[in-house]
This record gives structure tokens, C-alpha cells and sequence, in this order.
């Protein structure tokens, strides 16, 4: 087993992962000219000193970094002598302060790397979408060292698994620990908002209302079936996937607490997990306060979202109160008000090992409708109060209220 887990950059989490086989961590600056798979908002506020710093102390403990640049969309700045000069600046610097390898979303970025950092290995990014052999194929003969597929399109598609694997001789990797949809219609549409929300020089300066991130949050707290329908694979069912030949998984969120960041790793190292399942996949609502001082306060979130001349601003409060009421900004009190019981799903995964989705209607087969019905809970008044900040929410963004650009609605004609 391999493991490739997102960091903080907390000192302290190096040393409570290094008897695990955890072989790198991924992370990059808050903020750069390429852009990422994360709002700026959502990432510790660090820099370059903080960063090589920690990828240091992480070499010293055996673990290799990998850098991202990851990107869906560079904004085609690669296309200019500015962009290739900003983009060769990162690259120059993630070379020279030890990362092993980069994550790249775009083949023309593989092959900058391959012909002028060969030291470097590449990844290639879950938001390259890699669903197919031909695809896998053609990253390999890119140059490619590794590749992650598509979570959300093959972690149930073992038949697929089985013919990527035996197609391809470069590293396979499988992001395991993830709680996107299924198939999700929005997801290319997210990757490309969420390349902008962390690119320097951008024009919306960091600004970002995450409406994808809301839209499916709010999904899946009305509908709990959402919580079954996902890409996660569980600690229990690992090993299906390793008699496939899979052995590397990624872990995710950059910006929870040490905490919970040792615990998916534990978790998955041991391959069980007694508890909520959403303790290990759900990107917010932890207990415990993000372990990112250096830069997840009030400030930081006002430096990003005081945008007097863009936004309204009475309308985003009620977007903040909705954050609080999910547990986006920080750390929860009480108990869960959603619950996945992970015991609960002990022989989820077995109709999936004959049998995929893709060609599937989820109504007809309604099998993770069965599997919630008995593995999840969700408190209706917190589901009542969460979902009457949604409907508001959403009304203000797609109305135009949010940005101050409503439009009457038109008079409907008389009836003759």
C-alpha cells in the first residue's frame, strides 16, 4: 500500500503519519499563477518559506512531496511569454527546494515538465477525467509516471478497473477518500471555477461563491441517498481493489485539521473504520478547528470575499450563515447532525463487483437507496434549517440579487 495524503502544513502531522506508509504529501501555495483544485479560501495561508520548510522536514522523515498543478484551466496564460515564464518560476522553484514529483491537469503542462524538469516525475490529475484505456493509454505515451483516474466515474466500474490496469504499465491511482457524486453533471463545469479561484493575477482576485460545492451539499442533505451514491471506497473494501493491481490511494482535504487528517490515515492504513463515514470523506464540518493558523481567520476570509463593487454584501450574509450552520468555517459543536454508519455498509460494494452504474438508471436498480435507508441519519431540524439557507442562497445567486443585477420578473400575458 501506498499513500499519498494531503497537508496542512502542520509540523505536527509529520510526525504522527510517519508509521504509516504514507509516501508523499501533496499540497502547493495558497496562491499562484497556475491555480489549483482548491479556492484560495479553502487552503492555510502560507508561502514559499512555509513550503520549502515543510517539504524538508518531510523528506527527513522519509516522505517525498509532490507539488500541484493541477489545474482544469491555466486561462491559456501557457500560451504566452508571461505564463511560460510565471509557470517555469513555479517549476524552477518545486525543483529546487526537493519536490519529487508535480500534478498536472493539462498534457501540454506534462510535456513542459518532461522535456525541461526530467527529474521530475508527473502525475496526472483527477481533473484530467481518465475513464477510459484509450485516455490511460495516451497520458502513458505522454510521459506520464502515474495516473489518477476519475473517481467519480470508474471507483465503481470494476470491469473498467480491470482493463485500465491491464493496459497501462505506469502507477495507477485511486482517490479513495473524496465525496463527490457519481457521474456528477457539474463536475467539469467545478474543476474549471475552482482553477480561477486560486490563480494569481486572475481578475476576480481570489473572489469565489462556490455554487457547485452548495448545490451539492444541499443534495445530499435533502436527499440522503446522495451520501451512498458517491465515489468514496471504504477501509474495508481496499482490498478489491488491490487484487485488481491497485496499491496507490490518495487522501484528501488540504485544509482539515491534523486530526482528522491522521485519522483517515489510520484508518485506511488499517483498513477499518467504526464510525461515521463521513469522518473520512466529508471536506467540512469537523470537530476539531482547522489546524492552518497562519491564515483561516477572520481576516483571511474577509480579505477574499469584501468585494463592496462585486457582491452585495447583505445577500452574502446569508451565505456565511449558512457556512457556520454546515461547519465550513471552522470547528462544530455537539454531536453530528448527519451520520453514516460505516458498519452499516458491510457488503455495500458486493453488487458492484459484477455489475457497474454507467449504464444503470439509479431509480430503477435503487440499490444505494437501500444501503441509506439503513446507513444514514440526518437531523430533520438541522436538515429544515440548512435547507430554508439553501433555497435563499441559490434564489439570490441565480436570480441576480447577489450581484445586484436582478431583473423584474416579466408579466405573465392575460389569458384571452
Amino acid at each position: 500500500m501506498k499513500l499519498s495524503l494531503a497537508t496542512n502544513f502542520q509540523d505536527d502531522l509529520l510526525e504522527r503519519i510517519a508509521k504509516f506508509p504514507v509516501r508523499e504529501l501533496y499540497g502547493k501555495l495558497t496562491t499562484d499563477a497556475a491555480g489549483g483544485g482548491r479556492a484560495s479560501l479553502q487552503l492555510p495561508g502560507i508561502g514559499k518559506r512555509e513550503v520549502q520548510r515543510h517539504v524538508e522536514r518531510a523528506r527527513k522523515h522519509g516522505i517525498g512531496f509532490n507539488y500541484l498543478l493541477n489545474a482544469a484551466c491555466l486561462d491559456n496564460i501557457e500560451f504566452t511569454r508571461k505564463g511560460q515564464r510565471a509557470i517555469r518560476g513555479i517549476l524552477d522553484w518545486a525543483a529546487e527546494i526537493g519536490c519529487e514529483s508535480v500534478t498536472v491537469a493539462s498534457p501540454f503542462l506534462l510535456r513542459i515538465v518532461k522535456a525541461c524538469y526530467p527529474k521530475l516525475r508527473v502525475r496526472v490529475s483527477v481533473f484530467a477525467g481518465v475513464d477510459h484505456v484509450r485516455k490511460a493509454k495516451m497520458w502513458e505515451e505522454m510521459g506520464a509516471d502515474c495516473v489518477m483516474l476519475d473517481s467519480m466515474l470508474v471507483n465503481r466500474e470494476f470491469e473498467l478497473l480491470r482493463a485500465i490496469r491491464k493496459s497501462v504499465k505506469c502507477e495507477l491511482q485511486l482517490l479513495v477518500s473524496n465525496s463527490c457524486l457519481q457521474s456528477c453533471a457539474m463536475s467539469p463545469y467545478h474543476m474549471n471555477t475552482l482553477a480561477h479561484a486560486s490563480q494569481s493575477g486572475h481578475h476576480t482576485k481570489g473572489f469565489f461563491i462556490d455554487w457547485c460545492f452548495l448545490k451539492c451539499t444541499a443534495m445530499k442533505l435533502q436527499d440522503p441517498v446522495h451520501y451512498i451514491r458517491n465515489e468514496w471506497i471504504r477501509p474495508e473494501d481496499l482490498h478489491h481493489y488491490e487484487a485488481l493491481g491497485y496499491d496507490s490511494f490518495k487522501l484528501t482535504e488540504r485544509g482539515a485539521p491534523t486530526d482528522v487528517l491522521v485519522r483517515r490515515v489510520e484508518a485506511y492504513a488499517n483498513r477499518r473504520h467504526d464510525g461515521n463515514l463521513l469522518d473520512l470523506v466529508q471536506p467540512y464540518g469537523f470537530k476539531e478547528l482547522r489546524g492552518d493558523a497562519p491564515g483561516r481567520g477572520f481576516w483571511w476570509r474577509l480579505k477574499h470575499m469584501f468585494r463592496p463593487f462585486t457582491v452585495s454584501l447583505s445577500r452574502l450574509w446569508t451565505v456565511k450563515k449558512l457556512f457556520e450552520a454546515r461547519g465550513m468555517m471552522g470547528g462544530t459543536d455537539g454531536p453530528p447532525p448527519v451520520v453514516v454508519d460505516n458498519r452499516a455498509l458491510d457488503g455495500f460494494i458486493d453488487r458492484f463487483l459484477s455489475k457497474g452504474c454507467k449504464d444503470v438508471d439509479c431509480e430503477t436498480c435503487r440499490h444505494c437507496h437501500r444501503w441509506a435507508e439503513k446507513s444514514v441519519t440526518v437531523d430533520p431540524a438541522f436538515r429544515d434549517r440548512c435547507m430554508e439557507l439553501y433555497r435563499t442562497v441559490f434564489s439570490d445567486m441565480e436570480s441576480g440579487r447577489m450581484w445586484g443585477v436582478e431583473k423584474p420578473t416579466s408579466p405573465q400575458p392575460t389569458p384571452a
